[in-house]
């Protein structure tokens, strides 16, 4: 079958693959009917995160019908169109029975980097290296779903695929980092990046009971698509000082609540920029945090500080004098989609989330390596490129 393929740092290509097999009798099978790009994946093609061999498939955000189940499988059955969390949950560790599901302690069978670097593993992801259990990926024709029965959710009838392929990661992602929040009615609520992920934050946040939302970013064309179908306030960085503009719009307290949606390669301007991207490059730190660091700085005094954006290993310069100095609650984590994902949904056929003009650009699998393209140098005002394989 063909598949779209890590080849080597900044390598892409379309390649023939084994088609997958069930493995196990909890395992499904899916045929993939939509699968999209995600900014997390940059980190990979860009090879800032290790573990990645040639021929690895990549994705993690996709829809499809399940065309074959395991004996054991009770919950989805060949012919039911799913959404698939990017996450794999067990369903029966200590870390799934909490609810807490991209933690898993059984579906990483290759932990040992991760351990090394973090003190723990976490849970297996699809197309996402093979420190994180070496899973292929969603852009391909067929996928295998281990643990189908936790990890696949049936969509609701008369929803198309573009309504609910973000429910598969970027939409639980935002809803997770708003929730982490404690938000009430009457919050203030600073998100830096304007992605999926921080456009699906700054729904959610106003459907968690936020007043106002200022969304940052540094591109006109995600402004303007933040502003018209969010309804939040926009600020350009290269055009403003953020913390400035942010104190002005809070009447100088500072946003109850802040949001960092970008992650590792965080852009930045000046010689932070400068800085930051040097030491990356020579690999004496992995991250670059200018957007971490003005989220501290934003924050009102007591506020939190929610960290959606993936970071990987190690970054330096950060103000945490200002953090503890000022009582500011940090929460971050790996979205638990899972126990989300059939809320979403409802949300989605009830007409609440409506993220349809994300897909920016609706491929086939065959345009893989320029969807990337367009997408890594946000050409063409490309925000999400979905592949369909069957197109």
């Amino acid at each position: 079958m063909k598949a779209i393929c890590w080849m080597g740092v900044n390598q892409v290509s379309v390649e023939d693959v084994p088609e997958p097999e069930i493995l196990s009798s909890r395992d499904a099978i899916v045929r993939v009917t939509a699968s999209s790009v995600c900014g997390s994946d940059l980190h990979l093609i860009d090879g800032y995160l290790p573990g990645m061999r040639e021929g690895d498939v990549l994705g993690h955000e996709f829809t499809g019908e399940v065309v074959e189940v395991g004996s054991d499988v009770r919950k989805v059955r060949p012919g039911d169109r799913v959404v698939v969390g990017s996450f794999v949950g067990c369903g029966g560790c200590h870390y799934c029975q909490e609810e807490l599901w991209s933690l898993c302690d059984n579906t990483n069978p290759q932990p040992l980097l991760q351990e090394k670097l973090w003190g723990h593993a976490i849970g297996g992801v699809y197309g996402y290296t093979h420190a994180t259990g070496g899973f292929p990926g969603s852009h391909a024709e067929l996928i295998r779903v281990p643990f189908a029965d936790n990890n696949a959710f049936p969509v609701p009838d008369g929803l198309s695929d573009e309504q609910v392929v973000f429910a598969s990661d970027a939409l639980p992602t935002g809803w997770m980092g708003a929730e982490m929040c404690n938000l009430w009615p009457g919050s203030v609520v600073a998100v830096w990046g304007c992605g999926a992920v921080g456009q699906a934050a700054i729904r959610a946040a106003y459907l968690l009971g936020a007043e106002r939302v200022i969304a940052i970013d540094r591109l006109p064309e995600r402004l303007t698509m933040t502003a018209r179908h969010t309804g939040a306030q926009t600020l350009n960085y290269e055009e403003a000082d953020v913390l400035e503009a942010l104190r002005e719009a809070t009447g100088g307290r500072g946003p109850d609540a802040c949001i960092e949606a970008v992650g590792m390669e965080a852009h930045s301007t000046g010689l932070q920029h400068a800085y930051d991207r040097t030491k990356q490059a020579l690999r004496l730190h992995t991250e670059r945090g200018a957007t971490l660091r003005q989220a501290i700085l934003a924050c009102r005094k007591g506020g939190t500080v929610s960290i959606i954006g993936v970071f990987g290993g190690y970054l330096d310069k950060m103000p945490i004098g200002a953090a503890m100095n000022k009582a500011l609650t940090f929460r971050m984590g790996q979205q638990h989609g899972q126990r989300y994902i059939p809320m979403l949904l409802d949300r989605i056929a009830r007409g609440e989330i409506d993220l349809r003009y994300l897909a920016t650009h609706s491929l086939p699998l065959e345009d893989g390596p320029w969807g990337y393209e367009m997408f890594k140098h946000k050409q063409d005002g490309c925000v999400r490129a979905v592949f369909h394989p069957a197109a």
